[in-house]
């Protein structure tokens, strides 16, 4: 079975905080911290995963992800911090092998 993650991720400073969603954590992960995607992440040096949660089904991340953008920065802030007292970078020992997290294949958001 496919997993849908919802996921904020940060910069060093910790005060940029950008959440997204996508079928395949570590890559998108590999993504941010590589600078492959155009945007607000690759703009404000966003690539440390703080946070993530799992979903069985699209519609329930994308439900998720649209509700916790709705938040203000305090509520959101408590929810890393529950998880992640330290805001420590939850992916920071997955890429020692990076063709792993390029395993892309057709499909994937």
């Amino acid at each position: 079975m496919a997993h849908y993650y919802v996921y904020f991720v940060t910069n060093w400073t910790g005060k940029v905080l950008y959440i997204g969603m996508t079928n395949n954590l570590e890559r998108r992960i590999y993504e941010h911290k590589h600078k492959l995607l155009d945007g607000f992440t690759k703009d404000y040096n966003v690539d440390q995963l703080v946070y993530f949660e799992v979903f069985d089904y699209p519609q329930d991340a994308i439900a998720r992800e649209k509700q916790v953008k709705n938040w203000n920065r305090a509520k959101k802030s408590m929810l890393v911090e529950r998880m992640n007292p330290e805001w420590r970078d939850l992916s920071d020992e997955w890429y020692e092998d990076s063709s792993a997290a390029l395993g892309m294949t057709g499909g994937e958001q």
